[in-house]
């Protein structure tokens, strides 16, 4: 098994980037390059899983009202919340 630091070590000199997040299995600091996480203390990468898409919800409805909402609006702040609100609905 070849000798983790220096693996680590070479994947930072080559431009890698050292996690803040430690490992899962074993504490250890963490190298991320390439896509690739490497653990320096056990060598081990996260396994890969498929995580669940939440189910979007439509909002096109409440975004069409809000939009209609704010054309007639004239006081800023209130337009500053209306458009905070469009914001929160598409994920901005």
């Amino acid at each position: 098994m070849p000798d983790l630091a220096e693996r680590a070590a070479r994947m930072l000199l080559e431009g890698g980037t050292m996690l803040a997040e430690p490992c899962h299995y074993c504490g250890g600091v963490r190298v991320m390059k390439d896509g690739r996480a490497l653990c320096a203390g056990c060598g081990r990468e996260p396994e890969e899983r498929e995580v669940p898409e939440a189910p979007e919800r439509d909002a096109g409805p409440e975004v069409r009202r809000l939009s209609s909402e704010l054309a007639e609006e004239r006081d800023p702040e209130r337009q500053r919340q209306i458009l905070a609100r469009i914001n929160a609905l598409l994920g901005a």
